[in-house]
């Protein structure tokens, strides 16, 4: 007698029947709003002058207030946390989301945004190693390869031999937001695992975020003056202004909580390991958005270090078993 399926398995056989083009179409999406965030958000900083700080502090309140009052809307019964939750929200909200956007805003502004990406982006290799060595979760050997050609590209993208030819300071916030961002994994995932709906996950993660940057920078003294202004689109359309108050708006809405939705979506189509492989082309149209617009180029061997990278992550996603 054939053995029974595994959840994975019926899974990714039901969501192959349930048009899995549409699943790519709408990680794709999320990705291209993704990667014109980053340069949107890179204008606001370093035109619109305001902090990385500020721009953490106003996305995770803004997708907060919307995601929560969404959610409490249409599914208000999922809002229910249990004491043990509160701690988890606590270290998700902050060490994760608030943190993860906090360190890539900086890295862009010392990075070109390509390179930033690539960094951040062995966040999935640092999840790998983690359920094998922490979790002892069985992990194919391909890991191993997985890590080695993720760190050979890391050490070509910094030109490592050049002694620091890049900013200290963005290549330090850039690997620090690859850990958070693998916090940020590790702990939705474990979360979905107890049954956590993704909306109110994210709800509840944003909130917590956002009540983190009320108290580390208060609301009273926020720049509103800004909302007023505008700011050069910078690099090859230097000339043109546009209002700071759209710039953000995009930020969170089109940059924070549509692509989010997509993605989540994503998901009834395809299967998760799936819709994060083809993530990965992020660092990369983000990097042709960036040289479109902001004229940002990156060097041939820096492009070479950032394909060994992707390489890496990809086989670091195949490493772990398909119910992960």
């Amino acid at each position: 007698m054939a053995d029974a399926p595994t959840p994975a398995e019926v899974f990714a056989k039901r969501a192959g029947g349930r048009r899995p083009a549409l699943g790519y179409a709408l990680v794709v999406a999320a990705i291209c709003l993704w990667s014109v965030n980053a340069t949107a958000a890179k204008v606001v900083v370093d035109s619109g002058g305001l902090s990385p700080l500020r721009l953490a502090e106003l996305r995770a309140t803004g997708a907060g207030v919307i995601l929560f009052a969404a959610v409490a809307l249409l599914r208000p019964q999922s809002l229910r946390v249990s004491r043990r939750e509160l701690g988890f929200f606590l270290l998700f909200g902050i060490a994760g989301l608030a943190f993860v956007h906090f360190l890539y805003f900086t890295a862009i502004t010392h990075l070109d945004i390509g390179i930033a990406l690539v960094i951040q982006y062995i966040a999935p290799v640092l999840v790998a190693v983690w359920a094998r060595f922490f979790v002892h979760e069985p992990v194919r050997r391909r890991l191993w390869v997985a890590l080695a050609l993720a760190l050979t590209g890391l050490s070509l993208v910094v030109e490592i031999w050049s002694g620091g030819a890049l900013d200290g300071v963005g290549v330090a916030a850039s690997l620090a937001a690859a850990f958070a961002y693998a916090l940020y994994i590790l702990m939705a995932e474990k979360s979905l695992q107890r049954g956590r709906d993704v909306y109110s996950l994210l709800a509840w993660g944003f909130v917590f975020a956002a009540g983190f940057w009320a108290l580390a920078q208060p609301w009273w003294s926020f720049p509103a003056h800004i909302f007023g202004e505008h700011a050069s689109l910078l690099g090859r359309m230097a000339d043109i202004e546009a209002p700071i108050w759209l710039l953000l708006g995009y930020i969170v809405l089109f940059g924070t909580i549509v692509p989010f939705i997509l993605m989540i979506t994503a998901l009834h189509y395809i299967p998760a390991t799936r819709a994060t492989v083809v993530a990965m082309i992020e660092p990369v149209l983000a990097g042709v958005v960036a040289y479109a617009w902001l004229a940002e180029e990156i060097g041939p061997w820096q492009l070479g270090g950032g394909l060994l990278v992707l390489a890496g992550i990809v086989l670091a996603q195949t490493a772990r078993p398909a119910r992960a």
